[in-house]
């Protein structure tokens, strides 16, 4: 069957609006997704509920479409997104009214029975991971616009892929490499430049949004649209296959793939073939992701100017510590960015972070405030604050639980009204789908020993890391065979807790992807309870790979 072009003009919501047009006017496409979920975006629009049962889903997607729809039904693309979050019917019919006033003959259905609220008392927001079957469904019924709440990112991928190509449930192997395919298009721009550790070999000012050309067999060739910015290379797309993710098997609601039986190769220019990816029956349980409030936070930033940095900060804490002494969760921490004789007062100037948490948000608003405005006059010498704590805003907790997937009512519900089941899925008798642990590959052989130089480790290597709940992963992968081989025997766990004293005394776990040259690190409770409750200075851990890749290590001169 014909090549299947599946595009991507949002990787979370807030993302470039000018993307979806950009994506219709740019070249071909078949069918344009676009990912608007995230972990602290089901918190967001949980909040939105509670003040209006009526919202719940992106409403920037509506504004694109109000520019965009008609040139989609022009061209003939259709589209697919889970801007649905908390309400995908409501949005659904709001893009049919949308599609009456413009004037616009499509055929829009919706994705439902994520939501699992109800089941779980004291929640804001309650949802399993779909995955793309109920988005076959909608789109083989002759769907233009499908809007799912949550599913997983790849879903948008798999989905179309399916209706396509008329997959099975059981072709793992095809699955697999359109799951692979929906993970590297997931977050738009960060396969074609963006967020990139090596972002000079191109030009990344304006880059251009991905799409993938799927092919029966599961294969795929990652690319964009000709004359857009950015680029894409074996290196780009290694870094998004390492993003969010842990081990060798990456378990979905469809199919579990095999990370590391993923093979690219570069076909031209910004062109990155994909293939060999095996797959494996689905987990027999399916994600669901909790969102509650957890209380209130505040916050106040202490400048701390020239000399005595250290005795400044120890003032302010004892100072503090009367209006501290009720709150449940206090945390300070200094930043020294300051350095010696410096040039500008800014240089000059260290940062003294107080994060304070707590159910009552009298304790953690006006109390806090109070005691720390008070001391403007009554400080430390050059005392002044980044910003007045505000009266204390509420945060959230994210955790994730597993329940059966017949736990949960998986409805295409068609453009025509009609509802259709999507059945679970139903591995062989002799696979119970419990995904059990992939032995370590042997270790690539050692460099020869070799004069080194102390440098950082950038130098020689790419990161990428980001957030999965309270965890945080960070892949690191090798641009050479040679700067591979040292890699896998240098950086160990003990190496990388080493480097990373925040790990040290929490469970990390290395995973070897030889035919990527990469390491993939899964540090476990480093955010705490999740990005929504802010526990750390970069709470989604996107810089985390960053500040690795600026650490010292004794490296072999002849890779440098």
């Amino acid at each position: 069957m014909s090549v299947l072009r599946v595009g991507n003009a949002s990787g979370f919501y807030g993302d470039r609006f000018s993307a979806m047009r950009e994506m219709l006017t740019g070249g071909e496409l078949d069918v344009l997704t676009g990912d608007y979920l995230a972990e602290l975006t089901m918190l967001i629009l949980g909040r939105d509920r509670l003040k209006d049962p009526g919202a719940g889903y992106a409403r920037t997607f509506l504004r694109q479409l109000e520019e965009c729809l008609g040139l989609a039904h022009e061209r003939g693309v259709r589209i697919v997104a889970n801007a649905g979050g908390l309400n995908p019917a409501g949005l659904a019919d709001a893009v049919r009214a949308l599609a009456e006033r413009l004037g616009v003959p499509v055929r829009v259905a919706h994705v439902e029975g994520d939501d699992l609220t109800a089941a779980h008392p004291g929640a804001l927001a309650a949802h399993a991971y779909l995955g793309g079957f109920g988005i076959a469904a909608c789109l083989r019924a002759g769907a233009d616009v499908v809007v799912t709440g949550r599913v997983t990112d790849a879903a948008l991928v798999t989905g179309p892929a399916v209706a396509h190509f008329g997959w099975e449930p059981t072709e793992y192997d095809r699955l697999a490499g359109a799951v692979v395919a929906g993970h590297l298009l997931e977050c738009g721009a960060q396969v074609t430049g963006g967020n990139y550790a090596f972002f000079r070999d191109g030009d990344v000012r304006h880059p251009g949004f991905p799409l993938a050309e799927l092919h029966a067999d599961g294969t795929s060739v990652v690319t964009k649209h000709d004359g857009t910015g950015g680029f894409v290379d074996v290196g780009t797309v290694t870094a998004q296959l390492l993003y969010e993710t842990g081990g060798a098997r990456y378990a979905g609601p469809d199919v579990t793939a095999r990370l590391d039986t993923v093979r690219l190769s570069q076909e031209g220019p910004d062109r990155v073939r994909v293939e060999g990816v095996r797959g494996e029956a689905p987990p027999p349980t399916l994600k669901v992701g909790l969102n509650r409030l957890g209380g209130f936070r505040n916050e106040v930033v202490f400048v701390l100017t020239g000399l005595d940095v250290e005795a400044k900060a120890d003032l302010v804490r004892a100072q503090m510590e009367p209006a501290l002494g009720k709150i449940a969760d206090v945390r300070w921490d200094l930043a020294r960015t300051d350095r010696p004789d410096a040039p500008t007062e800014e240089t000059a100037s260290a940062l003294l972070r107080l994060v304070v948490r707590d159910a009552d948000q009298q304790v953690v608003g006006r109390a806090l405030s109070g005691a720390a405005i008070e001391l403007a006059l009554a400080g430390y010498p050059g005392f002044h604050v980044l910003a007045p704590p505000g009266k204390g805003a509420p945060y959230g907790v994210f955790e994730d639980v597993y329940v059966p997937h017949g736990a949960v009512d998986h409805v295409a519900v068609l453009h025509d009204g009609r509802r259709v089941s999507v059945p679970p899925p139903r591995p062989p008798a002799q696979d119970t789908g419990v995904p059990a642990h992939v032995p370590e590959p042997p270790l690539p052989r050692p460099l020869p020993p070799g004069p080194v130089r102390r440098a950082p480790l950038g130098l020689v290597a790419g990161a990428r890391s980001g957030d999965k709940g309270g965890n945080a992963n960070v892949g690191v992968w090798a641009r050479t065979d040679d700067a591979w081989r040292w890699l896998a025997h240098e950086l160990t766990t003990d190496r990388f807790r080493e480097l990373i004293p925040e790990a040290r005394d929490l469970p990390v776990t290395r995973h070897q992807l030889p035919h990527l040259r990469a390491l993939n690190f899964v540090v476990e409770g480093i955010l705490g309870e999740g990005v929504a409750a802010q526990a750390r200075f970069d709470p989604q851990a996107k810089a985390l790979g960053e500040w690795l890749r600026a650490r010292h290590l004794d490296i072999p001169e002849s890779l440098l």
